[in-house]
């Protein structure tokens, strides 16, 4: 496909109340004025960044993630967000793709926050992950990984680096600039989808959710602390050209992550 249509979501998430978000986050697709082709949910959508997996954490036949199937299939759209999962005993911040038709692909958020404690209670990922869909190569990624540039490098000639967090306003500073920097040096379109609101500790989100080009242009901001619904059209002739004029992915360095 040439382009690429992706709705994000940026809403208020009630805190550690799954049945609750999922039914805010159905209403809020009903504002998707067009088709798309992938709907994104921010981090931890269902239950907010909480270090409390053991009451709250689901599996990957749980609810959730039989709601996102049902969701993808009734949009005919991927669905995608992070999830607190629950695997062979141990817990995983968790960002599952969904296709249309059913299949689920996921990545394991690599980098833990441990400012919040979060590799004490979760197991890191050690895979990256890149997701083929309808002819684009997608790189999730969770929150703490956008402060981490090696290991989202452009290795693989992906088109999209896909974000999902719940990213404080005290650090949005950082938040607006790094996402532009993994734009510019990946040379890919760079989305991040945030929450707003705030937390049962006290912090407060504000969005900034944002698509920037292969340019580090900016082509959408929700940068209002409001819960919307963003469509954005994502056009694979401008990663293209951007790429043949610009090789500077053709200068990269090599190296191995241990």
């Amino acid at each position: 496909m040439q382009h690429l249509k992706i709705a994000l979501i940026q809403s208020e998430i009630v805190w550690q109340n799954a049945e609750l978000n999922r039914i805010n986050f159905i209403e809020m697709i009903k504002n998707i004025s067009k088709d798309v082709d992938l709907i994104v949910f921010p981090e931890m959508f269902t239950t907010g960044f909480s270090m409390q997996p053991n009451a709250i954490a689901e599996s990957m036949d749980g609810k959730t993630v039989q709601w996102m199937q049902k969701l993808a299939l009734k949009k005919q759209a991927a669905v995608a967000g992070s999830v607190i999962i629950k695997d062979e005993s141990k817990f995983y911040n968790r960002f599952l793709f969904v296709h249309p038709s059913g299949k689920i692909e996921f990545y394991n958020k690599r980098h833990l926050f441990t400012l919040a404690g979060e590799e004490k209670v979760y197991t890191a990922g050690e895979e990256k992950v890149i997701i083929n869909y309808k002819g684009w190569k997608i790189c999730p990624q969770v929150c703490y990984d956008l402060r981490f540039p090696v290991f989202s490098r452009n290795i693989e000639e992906y088109d999209v680096l896909l974000y999902v967090a719940n990213w404080p306003k005290l650090r949005i500073l950082a938040w607006d600039t790094l996402l532009k920097a993994r734009a510019i040096e990946n040379m890919c379109y760079t989305i991040g989808v945030n929450r707003i609101g705030a937390d049962a500790n006290n912090l407060e989100y504000n969005g900034h959710s944002a698509v920037y080009n292969c340019l580090g242009e900016i082509q959408s901001n929700l940068d209002e602390e409001k819960s919307l619904v963003q469509q954005i059209e994502l056009n694979k002739s401008h990663i293209i050209d951007t790429r043949k004029k610009l090789n500077f992915l053709n200068d990269r360095d090599s190296f191995q992550i241990n």
